[in-house]
């Protein structure tokens, strides 16, 4: 056991000075108290204590590729062709440059207050298409870049077979995507079976989007997985999308979901960008997470969330950095909140009638969201919970100056440079001094990789 010792933190119903937490071996919470002394064998931990936070959807390798595709060139711009240049992107990665983006991005979350990330992970084959000799080859890339930068990790397999809906044949653009049903449950199974082994690892179901997908083996996932696993799934990113499956269907991507698929609390709708009122209210009302991805979704022009309505429905949501064009969790907050603002032109609009303070509402709903949509035990300084913590760092003027109530607006909204001092993921030290041990050697291989990775 370690007990550690912090001034100030914040607990499951708020603030508390004088907070010992004691972590095991395993890094699990075991003991917890508030507005105590700090026992003899306690080590003080300098700063102000928060829970970490989960990072709901990532495709890593297209770190990549951010700020390649900010050139004009097509009047008609869109996710539609900025897909394109990612496909060109992705014929090129190999499975040690996989690893290394991987691990130079997981350090960044770290530093950036992501303490465990969703890897939506649909790069499974070589680029002629053909499986590895190893077939999980590029997933257990992922999950050693996890463990290499020490962050929690729901590797999220994707069953990608189609290029749209009614099962079109996929383009040459996305050979190194498919699988059919039989080939995406065997990889399923190796992978949880492998990643059991790893603490702060797990595995979760994934659809790539209704487009990718047929009804048929959606069923016979589900019925094959009947468990509690996370189930995640692209939907109503784009327009183009919505009209494509109404053409298809007759049906709402959200409303065919709905209206086929016993969906839940294990599910994560990613984007559900475009929402009637009634789709709105249907997904609040089952308990999925609505997964929002602010800066990718802005940076692809998808559009606006539903989000005062959403609330209004007590919506459980969570954000995700997606395509990684910023990785920062106060900026993902922030353009939450900012994009309500900019379609009302109205200011302050994700409250709630128990919390006006909106910084309060956007930390602890994604605290809470993205939880659950990991299937994992963190997002709380809570005994049980895993010790995922940030330390912000009390010298910051706007940190030191803001009263308890305050203390998330003042770093979502006004801290310009970064203040988390120190991340803890799974009871150990994976930053400290806004360091990772590993930065530098891998930030060069990064930078080698780039070179390579001309498009």
């Amino acid at each position: 056991m370690t007990v550690w010792f912090a001034k100030k933190a914040l607990l499951p119903d708020g603030w508390a000075n004088n907070v010992s937490i004691t972590v095991s071996d395993k890094g699990i919470i075991t003991a917890l108290a508030k507005e105590t002394e700090p026992a003899p064998q306690a080590t003080l931990i300098n700063g102000v204590v928060v829970p970490g936070m989960p990072n709901l959807h990532s495709h890593a390798f297209q770190r990549a590729m951010a700020g390649l595709t900010e050139v004009a060139g097509n009047p008609s711009d869109s996710f539609w062709t900025w897909r394109e240049l990612m496909y060109r992107l992705v014929d090129k990665i190999s499975p040690e440059q996989l690893e290394t983006i991987a691990s130079y991005l997981y350090i960044e979350m770290l530093k950036a207050g992501y303490t465990s990330v969703a890897e939506f992970h649909y790069l499974h084959h070589s680029n002629t298409g053909a499986p590895y000799g190893e077939r999980a080859e590029l997933a257990l890339r992922i999950s050693s870049a996890a463990s290499t930068a020490g962050i929690g990790l729901t590797l999220l397999p994707v069953l990608y077979s189609h290029a749209g809906f009614g099962g079109q044949t996929p383009s040459a653009g996305q050979r190194r995507f498919i699988n059919d049903t039989d080939g995406y449950l065997a990889l399923y199974e190796t992978l949880t079976t492998r990643l059991s082994r790893e603490p702060m690892q797990r595995t979760g179901l994934c659809f790539h989007s209704l487009r990718a997908v047929t009804p048929q083996q959606i069923d016979t996932v589900l019925n094959c997985h009947p468990g509690q696993q996370p189930i995640h799934i692209h939907i109503a990113e784009q327009l183009k999308e919505v009209e494509d499956c109404q053409a298809w269907s007759g049906e709402r991507p959200v409303d065919w979901l709905y209206n086929h698929v016993p969906v839940g609390e294990r599910w994560c709708l990613i984007h559900a960008t475009h929402l009637t009122p009634q789709e709105t209210q249907k997904i609040a009302a089952s308990g999925a997470v609505a997964g929002l991805c602010l800066t990718t979704e802005a940076n692809l022009g998808d559009g606006i969330f539903p989000g005062v309505e959403y609330l209004a429905h007590q919506g459980r949501w969570g954000i995700g950095s997606d395509s990684h064009i910023s990785v920062s969790v106060t900026e993902d907050l922030r353009w939450f909140e900012y994009g309500q603002r900019l379609q009302a032109q109205r200011r302050n609009r994700l409250y709630t009638p128990t919390e006006a303070n909106i910084g309060n509402v956007l930390y602890h709903g994604a605290l809470s969201g993205g939880a659950k949509a990991l299937g994992q035990n963190i997002g709380r300084l809570e005994v049980g919970y895993r010790a995922d913590l940030l330390v912000l760092d009390a010298r910051d003027p706007f940190i030191a100056s803001a009263q308890d109530q305050m203390l998330l607006n003042r770093w979502i909204f006004a801290c310009a440079s970064n203040p988390i001092r120190a991340v803890m993921t799974g009871g150990q030290w994976v930053i400290q001094e806004g360091r990772h041990s590993k930065e530098e050697e891998i930030g060069r291989a990064f930078t080698q990789v780039m070179k390579e990775l001309v498009v």
